[in-house]
């Protein structure tokens, strides 16, 4: 008689997927029906229910998710670790903002961590994102600070790391878990024995899932979330103390008089990087054609 389990799927390749129940990690197909459905196709990061046979499963239902990004494809995110620097390469802070709009929006805490601290220790970046409410955590792969307070914030927690090229990202991660991506890129040589390409993947750290993404150039907002220009104020958090105080109704916070959250930034409420960047977002998404936010 089969037997159903609930699981979390760590990796799909071609066609495969691992899924992690809590006690073992079995190879899965999706069944009949979720490979004819399109719109419930399994991801890295749901939950889902298998009918083990044997050493392999069938996954027969997607369970609901939390959230979803479509790219990269991943579900169920509880917080994105976004691994910026201010050493070179230098962190362009509008990625940054850019990314945490994505996370908010899907309700995921975006967390701030600053890597490399042994090259430059600057808190250039905390004093800009504390005041705008997000966790900020200080770190270096080379020598271990903040290693042990990152991996406390994963306990329990589904978690994505993402950052720019050379920001060291790897080496963090490796620093929380030794060896953990190359024993995660050896998962796709053993099974199949082609496909050796990383993809997203989910690891078992600290009692949570943890996911490496691909970087910064991958979280595409103009093709991904389609966010109407309207609800962009509510991804700054800190501009919420100045909304409904303008001049006008329906300000956009860009070149209209009297805007409460313009008077925010230049009496240092609101720093002047996070108003710049909401103003660049908001007048690419004021081009975007109508039918791109349905």
């Amino acid at each position: 008689m089969s037997n159903q389990v609930e699981g979390v799927i760590l990796k799909g390749i071609g066609g495969f997927y691992y899924v992690h129940t809590g006690r073992r990690q079995i190879e899965c197909k999706a069944g009949g029906r979720l490979r004819l459905n399109r719109r419930e196709k399994p991801a890295v990061g749901d939950r889902v229910m298998v009918e083990e046979r044997g050493e392999e499963g069938l996954i027969t239902q997607i369970l609901p998710r939390k959230n979803f990004l479509q790219r990269p494809p991943i579900a169920n995110i509880d917080q994105l670790f976004i691994v910026a620097s201010q050493a070179s390469p230098v962190t362009d802070s509008y990625l940054i903002d850019k990314v945490s709009v994505i996370a908010l929006r899907q309700g995921i805490q975006p967390i701030l961590v600053l890597n490399k601290q042994d090259v430059n220790p600057s808190q250039d970046f905390r004093l800009i994102y504390e005041k705008a409410g997000f966790p900020v955590l200080s770190t270096s792969a080379e020598t271990g600070e903040g290693v042990e307070e990152l991996r406390q914030m994963l306990w329990g927690k589904v978690s994505a790391f993402t950052g720019n090229s050379g920001i060291g990202k790897s080496s963090l991660l490796n620093r929380l878990e030794e060896g953990v991506l190359m024993e995660t890129g050896s998962i796709s040589r053993i099974s199949r024995g082609r496909h050796t390409t990383r993809r997203v993947e989910l690891f078992f750290v600290a009692e949570g899932y943890l996911a490496d993404t691909p970087g910064f150039s991958s979280f595409d907002i103009s093709r991904m979330e389609h966010i109407p220009k309207e609800e962009l104020e509510q991804y700054f958090p800190e501009f919420e103390p100045f909304l409904g105080q303008c001049r006008f109704s329906g300000c956009a916070h860009c070149k209209e008089p009297d805007c409460a959250v313009d008077q925010g930034a230049r009496e240092g409420a609101i720093a002047p990087s996070r108003l710049e960047s909401y103003r660049k977002l908001y007048e690419e998404m004021a081009q975007w054609k109508e039918w791109e936010n349905k």
